[in-house]
């Protein structure tokens, strides 16, 4: 079966679950004709998929990468009604999901980032039952985010082949009637303990709920509490404090009980501060050595082939000396910041917001709930130190809506800094962030000199009159540049090079401009590898190397002046 890995690495019931990857039946409804009755009752559709690959995917088995407006998938399930209630899960579809169970209509989800689940107990019956799955996506409607999907016709510049559907995990789970939704953990490193919320399906009285907390098997917090709610709160001491942090990603498990069900977390132990123009974490001043990654994938389009394969994405990004990325322009799959957390790796987590009119008030009302969702879904998540729901808005835009966006997020996580809109313009951010695609070293050092004397580089912010200004109070962080092109084949890319020595002179003249500044407190390069027409990046599309590795690591990873 393929990508039968635990899906959700962070509220695990791993004896509970089966994965509904694999071959699906499958068909097109290119015009989106309408025609539900007669494909709910179709017994069998016209091709084979293989879930969770998009069927513009070589790896789903169909390869269409024509304009797909509406897809149906079927599949024959095994229902075990005495195990418990019965929950659907998908990982992410886009966009507008539908679900049946032996035609019976479930229910409907909107959004194509992150995860939803139906609870189906009411609809299955003991053994086989038959599930139908509709997806519409509808790539050119304003009020639905596409990030780096080409909204219309073939892939160009910097944006990919569309993604249409199932395209992360399905699978079912067994759960108590009276289960835990979700477990929220807050590390607080000076008090060394930390802040636990549970949430429960449903109201409760006088449940007992038990936390217990260990690092290597050695239990080192364990506490009760009897919950009135549908939620509850507790601060879990620790007896052992053991920081997360790059050199060393120490985390601690979480087991929580309540009745009959028991889940499994887990947490590290750091704290993500700002000081004047630095970003710390644990208290010392850290420089962001970020790569752009995109997670695509030249046979998986947007959905990793393997987990092997989104593990080995971040061993070829330390490889050549960098400490983290920014997770661009699409939520990742979860297995992502997973190993992230595993591996000491430092990501920034965004909106795919391209595709969106953010002049229309509505555009609230389709991103915030994702956008909610995926904070909720990574936010115990040691390596995510930001957040960032926008990216290069246009020249025209609703500053109120930017500024909804930052405070929705802060209020569901206050602990981390946010960047309003990475680009051009800023309204209220914590982080203040510049686009810089100007790859010739002297006028590079030319832009970012005025900080060395307490001046303001100019700063396009796309003609606007109430962009937020630099004032020195804040860390400034050059969060795209680069995107030197080599070895291109018809390809697009910011600016080419002749050769690799070429690359490497242009490459480190950039890097060390960044490094020596003093006012700068970290960068991010474009990018981790070519993707499609775009060929910027330090590995081939298929991962394969175009430099050396060694070289690389020695010219990212020499101390920055801000780390002094």
């Amino acid at each position: 079966m393929v990508r039968n890995e635990y899906p959700r690495p962070r509220l695990c019931r791993e004896n509970n679950w089966e994965c509904l990857n694999g071959s699906w039946q499958f068909e097109i409804d290119a015009d989106n004709s309408k025609k539900d009755e007669e494909l709910l009752s179709k017994k069998t559709y016209s091709n084979e998929i293989i879930v969770p690959f998009a069927p513009e995917s070589k790896l789903s088995g169909i390869e269409n990468t024509d304009m797909m407006l509406s897809v149906w998938y079927k599949r024959e399930i095994n229902i075990k009604k005495e195990c418990g209630r019965i929950l659907l899960h998908f990982g992410a579809v886009d966009y507008i999901t539908r679900v049946w169970v032996d035609d019976k209509f479930v229910g409907e989800h909107v959004g194509g980032w992150t995860p939803f689940y139906f609870d189906i107990t009411d609809f299955a019956k003991e053994g086989k039952n038959t599930i139908i799955v509709n997806a519409y996506d509808n790539s050119a409607d304003t009020l639905q985010a596409t990030g780096k999907q080409q909204p219309e016709g073939e892939p160009e510049g910097c944006c990919y082949t569309r993604t249409t559907g199932i395209w992360q995990t399905v699978w079912l789970e067994y759960v108590p009637e009276f289960y835990i939704k979700n477990v929220l953990v807050t590390p607080n490193v000076e008090d060394k303990s930390a802040i636990v919320r549970v949430n429960f399906n449903d109201f409760c009285k006088n449940r007992v709920v038990t936390f217990k907390a260990s690092i290597k098997g050695e239990v080192v917090g364990e506490k009760q509490i009897v919950a009135n709610s549908d939620s509850a709160v507790l601060t879990l001491p620790l007896s052992v404090l053991e920081l997360w942090c790059p050199e060393s990603p120490t985390l601690y498990d979480l087991e929580v009980t309540v009745g009959d069900d028991n889940v499994m977390t887990y947490f590290g132990m750091r704290k993500i501060s700002i000081n004047g123009n630095k970003i710390e974490l644990n208290g010392k001043s850290i420089f962001m050595r970020l790569v752009l990654d995109q997670s695509y994938y030249p046979d998986g389009i947007m959905t990793a082939p393997t987990d092997d394969d989104i593990k080995n994405d971040i061993l070829l990004a330390q490889a050549v000396g960098f400490n983290g990325s920014r997770m661009h322009m699409k939520i990742f799959e979860p297995r992502y910041s997973y190993w992230a957390d595993k591996l000491g790796y430092l990501i920034w987590s965004e909106y795919p917001n391209w595709g969106l009119d953010e002049t229309n008030p509505a555009a609230a009302l389709s991103m915030l709930p994702e956008w909610l969702c995926a904070i909720e879904r990574d936010f115990n998540s040691p390596a995510l130190i930001g957040w960032c729901p926008l990216n290069e808005t246009g020249p025209k835009r609703n500053k109120q809506f930017f500024e909804l966006i930052y405070n929705a997020t802060k209020a569901l996580d206050p602990t981390r800094p946010v960047i309003d809109s990475s680009g051009y313009f800023h309204a209220v951010t914590d982080i203040f962030d510049i686009h810089l695609y100007e790859n010739n070293v002297q006028a590079f050092y030319n832009f970012l000199k005025p900080l060395l004397v307490g001046e303001m580089p100019f700063i396009n912010d796309r003609g606007s009159s109430d962009a937020l200004q630099y004032d020195f109070k804040q860390p400034f962080f050059v969060s795209e540049f680069g995107g030197i092109s080599y070895g291109i084949k018809d390809g697009w890319g910011y600016s080419t090079v002749e050769n690799t020595e070429a690359f490497y002179e242009n490459y480190k003249g950039l890097i060390d401009v960044l490094l020596d500044n003093p006012y700068i407190c970290g960068f991010c390069y474009t990018q981790i590898t070519d993707i499609m027409q775009e060929q910027n990046g330090i590995y081939y599309y298929d991962r394969s190397p175009k430099f050396d590795a060694k070289r690389l690591y020695e010219i990212n990873t020499r101390k920055a002046e801000i780390e002094k």
